[in-house]
């Protein structure tokens, strides 16, 4: 079961360890990233702002963990 989660670590008791924790997040890239970085390559012509995307953590998903005992909290998508 997924909990409802944001952008950040946030302080919650982990459901399978019971522990009092705050969340590890972790960014993944998607689809919506290889876009972004598709689309800027497109129109401004140029390698470098290709990687921009990849680089901003408002450009990637974050999946949230519990640092204890590693269980998946759930993912706020972009």
């Amino acid at each position: 079961m997924a909990l409802p989660v944001g952008a950040r670590p946030f302080p919650v008791t982990c459901p399978s360890c019971k522990a009092s924790i705050v969340t590890s997040v972790e960014r993944k890239t998607t689809i919506k990233t290889h876009l972004m970085a598709a689309l800027l390559c497109s129109c401004l012509c140029g390698l470098l702002c290709t990687c921009i995307p990849y680089c901003m953590n408002s450009c990637r998903n974050a999946d949230h963990y519990c640092p204890n005992c590693g269980t998946y909290l759930g993912t706020y998508k972009r």
